[in-house]
């Protein structure tokens, strides 16, 4: 367990913090570019209480709006040009973790002349990593991707269609002011959306991480049962602030590198799910439910005990009786019975995608994340052929 950890953003967490949006912002700077989704925060008030906020702490704005589901390298572009132009001095990123990815590259592209793809990971022989960023302030409204308090983005290119990432410590949030009052008005399917997404970030590291991590085992465990205990009430009452503020906490920790302290997680379920969504612009979390019981379903008859640990531990499944694969695959199939119970989809026909395109899914999956024998990393390592076994059992 040799490990660095090292988190500076500074999270403000409770309902009603939003009101102190401008107090935060005015530390980092005086003109604004807030970055925002498709409009609901808009819909919602959120925006309207937002900029009362800054304009209470003197602070003028200008908007980047309508950044997409899986966002685009070419909105990325496009909102560092307007903070340029603008000369904005600080970023807002105001919306789920679409909004909050694409605003972290944008305040690094923003002080770089090349074309942002330069600096994600995409099989390059050269990857440019930035070494300055306006500041970032997040302010999420959707429990799902803990963007709001890590250093990774994840960007798609439309034209290669390929989905990667960046992660790097340039790259964390100065401040998350995390509002959970913002999150009540997300709707069913994108909140049960967001709660696999949770599960799945500590699952890539429970099931592919090194052994012998018991205290980060019992972190991700907890996360996991929390999860589901009240995202459960979170879907069944989208009103429910308790609920949604647990959510939103587990959300933040499942990814802010505490759970994964001294694991060095890998993460093939969302490489693959990555694959999907470039191509198909699904939304991430529900890809996520998809690929993720497919997975652990192969992933299980190469470490029984683990997937058997799990099944004990987070859903209470007696081992009498049953070997550690048969347990394992207990556990495994519980969970997809709690996905499918608050609406995720749970296969590819669901979502309309066929087995047309799989072995190109296969090699964009292994494109960047791999061994040297071009195998996506994980335990165990997979080859094009492991992956389309996994999506062939996710029809």
């Amino acid at each position: 367990m040799n490990f660095e950890f090292q988190n500076p953003t500074k999270i403000i967490f409770g309902a009603g913090t939003l009101a102190r949006l401008g107090e935060v912002v005015s530390e980092y700077g005086k003109k604004a570019m807030i970055v925002t989704g498709g409009g609901s925060v808009k819909r919602t008030g959120a925006f309207d209480k937002a900029v009362e906020s800054l304009k209470s702490a003197g602070i003028s704005h200008v908007e980047c709006a309508d950044v997409e589901p899986n966002p685009r390298i070419t909105s990325v572009a496009r909102g560092a040009k307007i903070a340029k132009d603008e000369g904005c001095d600080v970023i807002i990123a105001l919306g789920g973790g679409s909004t909050m990815d694409a605003a972290k590259v944008m305040g690094a592209a923003a002080l770089y002349d090349g074309n942002p793809w330069d600096m994600i990971l995409h099989g390059q022989e050269e990857v440019y990593i930035p070494t300055e960023t306006l500041p970032v302030i997040t302010v999420p409204t959707l429990a799902a991707t803990g963007s709001e308090a890590n250093c990774g983005a994840v960007i798609t290119n439309d034209e290669t269609k390929i989905k990667s990432f960046i992660q790097i410590p340039l790259l964390f949030p100065k401040v998350a002011l995390v509002d959970p009052e913002l999150t009540v008005s997300v709707p069913q399917n994108h909140t049960a959306y967001g709660v696999c997404d949770i599960i799945t970030h500590v699952m890539e590291g429970y099931f592919n991480g090194v052994d012998g991590t018991p205290i980060q085992d019992r972190f991700a465990e907890g996360v996991i049962i929390n999860a589901i205990e009240y995202g459960r009430k979170a879907v069944a009452n989208g009103e429910d602030l308790e609920a949604r503020a647990h959510v939103q906490w587990a959300s933040i920790v499942a990814l802010n590198g505490w759970v994964q302290a001294g694991v060095h997680m890998l993460a093939p379920m969302h490489m693959i799910e990555h694959a999907l969504s470039a191509h198909h612009d699904i939304t991430h979390g529900a890809g996520l439910a998809i690929v993720g019981p497919a997975w652990m379903r192969f992933a299980a008859k190469y470490r029984p005990e683990r997937f058997a640990q799990f099944a004990q531990r987070v859903f209470n499944l007696s081992p009498e009786g049953k070997d550690a694969l048969t347990l394992g695959m207990e556990g495994i199939d519980t969970y997809e019975a709690f996905l499918r119970e608050i609406g995720c989809p749970t296969t590819l026909s669901e979502v309309n995608i066929g087995d047309e395109l799989f072995e190109q899914y296969a090699k964009d999956a292994a494109l960047v994340v791999r061994d040297e024998d071009g195998k996506l990393l994980g335990r165990p390592p997979m080859t094009t052929e492991d992956i389309v076994e996994v999506l062939k059992n996710a029809l």
